[in-house]
């Protein structure tokens, strides 16, 4: 029908006016129309995309195997017919190689049928693009509007850190809107922040710092435009005239600098709410001075409709921060400081998990015992919650009482806990190892331990030779309280280093325990010439998998040239 192939022809205009990657499909998830940038994106021509299942030309994991059908989302939603977004996944191109992605999907409620959904994807380990200009804001249509309301939602929403998620958008507006972009925020003290004041020069991005920085506070009564976007009382159209005569307070003394400085014409500034429009997160000022037309009322609305998004995601990552704040400062509140042993080399280290509301159940511990020697413990309370958290804390402290109180081998010390944690702890299973480091007779650093289900020790001399302690190994704890436990004893070579860890460090997703044994094992051994210290950063950085969502809790003991 003529109309269709109308609608047709102005959808894929509009596509390859989009300075991302885009494609359609019919509702069976076949594409249907390709802009230029995703045939860059992809290495692949239209004719070779035309017609093809989305998912079986395209969808792969990171191994760049074929992901199957039922665990596709994207495919899910086109036959759905609904809106949905991913991230972390990938798509093969036409070379081979695998594209990192992240994607939005929506349908389009255009006429055209049968009905087709738009997919919107940008590289997510790519440097993005030469972004092509498009059309100013007071002349993009229907579609490309939506596009690129579905666009910030994809980038915004990808990830949780502030900078790079206003970075992100300052990149996507520039040129398509403004000529200038410029983003206030107010902090949890009501302090203003002019987070950045960006150009677009040639085809990128350039930030002028010289107008960046604290702003004065927010006036409670001025009337002027931006004072009324941070109170969240409204959006305004403005240009120069506005800030020109007497200034009523310091931030109209900015904003007439702002404009002196850029030689915008025309600018639009609107306020960026919390999701429940309960507090003002700041505003958003885009300004033209290249760009001839001067901002109309349908450019304000979506403006409006992008910082209700950029308001979302900033919301997002502040909580984001702040449970991550508490997490790591209630967790390391929970963990011990390390004693002070002449001669003895010793440090720790916690990394939280990645999720910032994971609180986790990892710990370490060490002490000195009534008869001079040196207690070591690390463990793993099974969960990541506040549970997980207290429960971690009970164990620590019974341990202690009990290898304070009695001198007793650590199996024995060990089996008392695990009778006491069935009564009194907040815990089910936990993992565990509590050894003492003496001096034996011949004046040899002797460890003796005992393991409940723990990753083995790993012991590194100063040569290079690692090798895991796997004796004395039984079940974890919380499980067969009346099982004996077994002791395990082992000479500790002068200058050699002793490590404890969680399984944080060594177990991935996509890998076998051995296999995160031997990276440990490994690393280990080429840094046992490093100082303690550096040795336990660079083993974190090295051997720590780049997928962990675990946390990890590290000791480490350098055993010195003498123990005598």
């Amino acid at each position: 029908m003529p109309g269709q192939d109308g609608s047709r022809e102005a959808v894929a205009r509009a596509l390859d006016a989009l300075g991302t990657g885009a494609f359609l499909t019919d509702p069976r998830g076949c594409i249907v129309g390709v802009n230029r940038r995703g045939e860059q994106l992809l290495a692949r021509s239209a004719s070779s995309l035309l017609g093809q299942d989305a998912h079986d030309l395209l969808h792969r994991n990171s191994r760049g195997e074929s992901v199957p059908r039922a665990q596709c989302r994207l495919r899910e939603c086109i036959l759905a017919g609904r809106t949905e977004q991913g991230a972390d996944e990938w798509f093969e191109r036409g070379d081979g190689t695998l594209l990192p992605v992240a994607w939005l999907a929506t349908p389009c409620d255009i006429d055209v049928r049968p009905a087709i959904t738009l997919v919107l994807f940008h590289s997510a380990g790519l440097a993005e693009r030469p972004r092509e200009q498009l059309l100013c804001g007071g002349r993009l249509s229907e579609l490309q509007r939506l596009a690129l309301l579905a666009e910030t939602t994809t980038l915004l929403t990808s990830t949780l850190d502030i900078n790079e998620a206003l970075h992100r958008l300052i990149g996507l507006l520039l040129p398509r809107l403004a000529d200038w972009a410029v983003i206030d925020l107010i902090s949890e003290e009501d302090e203003v922040l002019r987070f950045a004041v960006a150009h677009a020069e040639g085809g990128t991005v350039v930030f002028r710092e010289d107008l960046q920085g604290p702003m004065p506070p927010v006036p409670l009564e001025s009337s002027m435009p931006l004072s009324r976007a941070l109170r969240g009382v409204a959006s305004s159209r403005i240009g120069p005239e506005t800030y020109q005569g007497r200034s009523d307070t310091g931030i109209a003394v900015e904003q007439r600098r702002l404009f002196e400085e850029t030689g915008m014409h025309s600018a639009v500034v609107v306020p960026i709410h919390s999701l429940r429009d309960v507090d003002v997160l700041g505003a958003i000022t885009l300004g033209r001075a290249d760009q001839p037309e001067r901002y109309t009322s349908t450019d304000v609305a979506l403006v409006e409709d992008i910082a209700r998004r950029a308001g979302l995601s900033l919301e997002n990552a502040r909580l984001y921060q702040r449970q991550r704040k508490v997490a790591e400062t209630m967790q390391r509140h929970l963990l011990p400081h390390l004693p002070r042993v002449s001669g003895l080399g010793m440090t720790v280290r916690y990394l939280p998990a990645p999720d910032a509301s994971q609180v986790g159940g990892d710990w370490y511990d060490a002490f000195t015992l009534t008869d001079g020697t040196t207690a070591l413990a690390i463990g793993d309370v099974v969960g990541h919650d506040l549970d997980a958290a207290a429960g971690m804390a009970q164990l620590r402290n019974m341990l202690r009482a009990y290898a304070l109180s009695q001198q007793e081998p650590p199996s024995k010390i060990v089996e008392w806990l695990d009778h006491a944690i069935l009564h009194v702890a907040e815990v089910s299973m936990a993992t565990l190892i509590f050894a003492r480091m003496a001096v034996n007779e011949a004046g040899q650093c002797e460890l003796s331990w005992t393991n409940a289900g723990h990753p083995p020790p790993l012991l590194v001399s100063r040569e290079g030779l690692a090798q895991y302690l796997t004796e004395g190994h039984g079940i974890l704890l919380g499980v067969a309280p009346d099982q004996v436990r077994p002791d395990a004893t082992a000479q500790l070579p002068p200058g050699a280093t002793l490590l404890l860890y969680t399984d944080g460090l060594i177990e991935s997703p996509g890998h076998s325990l051995d296999e995160g044994l031997n990276r440990l094992r490994r690393h280990a051994a080429a840094l046992a010439h490093r100082p303690l210290e550096a040795f336990t950063d660079q083993l974190l950085a090295r051997a720590r998998p780049p997928d962990n969502d675990d946390d990890v809790a590290l000791l480490a003991v350098r055993v010195p040239s003498s123990c005598v």
